[in-house]
């Protein structure tokens, strides 16, 4: 059972530096990658065609979502997605720039879910790295994301920037208060 620190973040002992907010199933529940993530693919980096691969994890991660619409469609639907934006980019262009290892075939979030479940690998400390680039407190984007919003008071104005927001959700990290 992964706790929380008192400022929400997930506390992995073994990666104290990993503060993600947002477990696994809030992500999916929350509305994520347009309800494609685990959609059947063709990897070319494994040269396999993979499917349902959503059924390795708990049925609890996905009671009261739509299997169908929100987690395994071949077609991106933004309107599924919490902030109503399409925010990401291909499989094809993950694979093309090496971000795939042929253990998580699916990519970054893919190995975010195993990694909450207790798995560790070589490939941990880069995607680590990877998710702090994006989501850390000096994360590019996190950092944006705050000074685009400014005042507590804009916090939920989610106006502004959806697409950094729904960025932020799908790498496992929502603002809070205390990040502004």
């Amino acid at each position: 059972m992964v706790k929380r620190r008192s400022d929400g973040t997930l506390i992995f002992k073994d990666h104290p530096e990993f503060r993600p907010n947002l477990k696994p199933a809030q992500v999916l529940k929350a509305g994520a990658f347009g309800g494609t993530y685990f959609r059947p693919i063709y990897s070319k980096i494994t040269k396999h065609k993979h499917k349902n691969a959503w059924k390795e994890f708990p049925k609890s991660w996905f009671k009261d979502v739509n299997i169908k619409t929100h987690i395994s469609s071949s077609t991106c639907n933004k309107n599924i997605n919490k902030y109503k934006a399409k925010s990401g980019t291909s499989l094809e262009y993950w694979e093309s720039k090496k971000w795939i290892k042929k253990q998580d075939p699916y990519g970054w979030f893919q190995w975010y879910c195993r990694f909450y479940q207790g798995r560790r690998t070589v490939d941990d400390e880069r995607q680590i790295k990877r998710w702090a680039g994006v989501a850390s407190q000096n994360g590019r984007f996190r950092k944006r994301l705050v000074n685009l919003i400014g005042t507590k008071k804009k916090l939920k104005d989610h106006t502004i920037s959806p697409v950094i927001r729904q960025l932020l959700l799908q790498w496992a990290y929502e603002l809070k208060p205390q990040d502004l």
